[in-house]
């Protein structure tokens, strides 16, 4: 019957005029003659009516469970608690929310936006180097860079914003480019949680509050940037530079957009080639080496070797020097397995409140890893966070 729906509740999460033509058409005439004035089926009128009456509840109005408060469109409600007087009416409510998981999205499309805006036009090509090894792969993994964190010395032990992250990471990677051979190709692998939060909510997916610098589409920017900066700096010391952005726990959605960003940025610079971050795993060859890319929050190290075996058997047959680079655990660990190594790497990042009062003190480090097309890694390079404050 048309009397038991909220025409106003419904009008009010329309989305377009097709919806709130059906909802005049029922209000004037009822389901099934406002089907007929429309040219519809009755099941295709009661189909969206239950689609809207879904929306304004979880907006928080639903008129005949006494929810008539509506939470802002970029929310949804969690939960209603009411209590009732004697005579059954309303004495109290109270009305959880939480950010719709569509409105962060939104909100992460509007920040790209925003940056190609006032950054269109300004990326200038790099001049490549001169000379370059070919037989030689520079491999730079970014462990963990948890861009957003933040941390109070007189809580966590040590001070960490946006600002100190980007001068570590800057600084430690132009260090390394520095002292490491002119290979033709380069690798940057990020791996995973390159951003703290994933959306505005600044929360982790079980629901625990997260220490965040500064407001997050402000974090978003600040991160793109920095990995153009990393980009351009290994452009002027390798011929070709390639980048993996793992998927973190902390950031499943903002690794897709930062590869999205980065694919757009350079999509006319031929000498950058960023992998598509649509899978928990990548895989890059590299003469007799087959290197794995994961950030470790999914997979038993133990189960990555046979993983990568099946996962790429023909590479698997033709290499003999396989690697698996993860993060994840934020502290060094390397175990041989039967055909691979998997290794964990530490991240710059300093410790949080959390953190800092579970008793978490791993050091804090980056390198540069150089393999051969025939013989595997031959050297790598270590700057300790020390060397660059």
């Amino acid at each position: 019957m048309a009397r038991d729906y909220d025409f106003d509740a419904l009008l009010s999460v329309a989305d377009t005029d097709s919806q709130r033509k059906k909802i005049q058409a029922v209000r004037q005439f009822g389901v099934s003659q406002g089907a007929r004035e429309l040219k519809i089926t009755r099941r295709a009128m009661q189909m969206v009516l239950q689609r809207l009456v879904r929306l304004a509840a979880r907006r928080g109005l639903s008129v005949q469970h006494d929810m008539t408060h509506a939470v802002p469109a970029e929310y949804e409600v969690r939960g209603v608690s009411t209590l009732y007087n004697a005579d059954g009416k309303v004495s109290q409510q109270w009305v959880k929310s939480r950010l719709r998981d569509d409105d962060a999205a939104r909100a992460m499309r509007e920040a790209i936006e925003e940056m190609a805006a006032e950054y269109r036009g300004t990326a200038k090509p790099v001049k490549a180097p001169a000379r370059s090894v070919s037989n030689l792969l520079t491999v730079i993994p970014l462990g963990d860079p948890h861009i957003g964190a933040y941390a109070w010395a007189e809580e966590a032990g040590e001070d960490f914003d946006v600002n100190i992250a980007r001068q570590d990471l800057l600084a430690a990677a132009g260090r390394l480019v520095d002292v490491a051979p002119p290979t033709e190709r380069a690798l940057i692998v990020n791996l995973g949680d390159f951003f703290h939060a994933d959306s505005l909510s600044q929360l982790t997916k079980s629901g625990h509050k997260l220490d965040v610098d500064t407001r997050w589409p402000r974090v978003l920017r600040l991160g793109c940037h920095l990995m153009v900066d990393l980009i351009t700096l290994a452009l002027r010391k390798h011929a070709k530079v390639e980048v993996i952005n793992a998927i973190g726990n902390h950031d499943d959605h903002s690794s897709i957009m930062l590869s999205a960003f980065l694919e757009a940025w350079f999509h006319a610079e031929p000498r950058v080639h960023v992998h598509p971050t649509t899978s928990k795993f990548h895989y890059v060859e590299f003469g007799r080496c087959l290197i794995g890319v994961t950030h470790g929050d999914t997979v038993k190290h133990l189960a990555l070797g046979e993983l990568m075996a099946s996962d790429q058997p023909e590479a698997w047959g033709r290499t003999l020097h396989r690697y698996w680079y993860t993060g994840h655990i934020h502290h060094t660990s390397k175990t041989e397995l039967r055909g691979a190594v998997v290794e964990s790497f530490r991240t710059l990042a300093a410790k949080d409140a959390w953190h800092a009062s579970q008793g978490y003190r791993s050091g804090r480090d980056m390198y540069a890893i150089v393999l051969d097309a025939e013989h595997g890694e031959i050297e790598r390079h270590r700057c300790d966070i020390r060397q660059v404050r």
